[in-house]
Parts: C-alpha cells; sequence; structure tokens
C-alpha cells in the first residue's frame, strides 16, 4: 500500500521561502514511473493543481506559479518536492500531494491521481 506524507508547510511573509517535501512509502523502484502532482486548496473553494511531473520529465504547472514554483523529485529518496519562492498572501492553503501509480498514466492535473497525502499547510502573510 504506498501512502504518502508531506512536510515543510508552515508560515511565511509574502516574498519568502518553503520547500515542500512528499515521501513516498514503501521504498520501491518504481518510484520513478510514478505520475505525481502538488495540489491545494482552501477552505470552501475548489482544490487546484499546482505542479504535476510524469516519470522523468514532463512538467506542469498552473499559470499562477509559474517562475516561482519549481516541482522535482529524488528517485532515490523516494521523494518529491516542490521548491516556492515570492511567496503570495493567495498562496496560502493547505498543500497535498498526489501519485498516479499506473504505469500508463498521462500526467497533468487530470492525471487520475489515486493516493494522496494528509497535506500541509502554508500560510502566507503580507
Amino acid at each position: 500500500q504506498v501512502q504518502l506524507m508531506e512536510s515543510g508547510g508552515g508560515s511565511v511573509q509574502a516574498g519568502g521561502s518553503l520547500r515542500l517535501s512528499c515521501a513516498v512509502s514503501p521504498y520501491t523502484g518504481t518510484f520513478r514511473n510514478y505520475c505525481m502532482s502538488w495540489f491545494r486548496q482552501v477552505p470552501g473553494k475548489e482544490r487546484q493543481g499546482v505542479a504535476a511531473i510524469v516519470r522523468e520529465g514532463g512538467i506542469t504547472y498552473r499559470d499562477s506559479v509559474k517562475g516561482r514554483f519549481t516541482i522535482s523529485k529524488d528517485n532515490a529518496k523516494n521523494t518529491l518536492y516542490l521548491q516556492m519562492n515570492s511567496l503570495k498572501p493567495e498562496d496560502t492553503a493547505m498543500y497535498y500531494c498526489a501519485a498516479n501509480t499506473d504505469t500508463f498514466c498521462s500526467g497533468g492535473f487530470s492525471s487520475g491521481y489515486e493516493i494522496w497525502g494528509q497535506g500541509t499547510q502554508v500560510t502566507v502573510s503580507s
């Protein structure tokens, strides 16, 4: 049973940076084949795709985070990252990582992610 655990959230002032991590367990050699994504959600609003990565490439970003956020993965550590720079108050949300373990997953925000983490809160103050 694949499990995801996010960490790295916190409270920062506008313009600051945070790096989110998503540890995938158990450790297997198949992590490199997963489609992975970061989503965020504010209470009362729809969940938004933030960044997605397909296997060894194929990266997608939400327009509002392009140039500020970077998604990456370390296959040796079974970990997905989201580096967030130049944070804005509108980035405040609960951030979730998600995985699609289908070998033929197509990536993007509509990839059919079947495994989700518990989330980590990001709060950006002005």
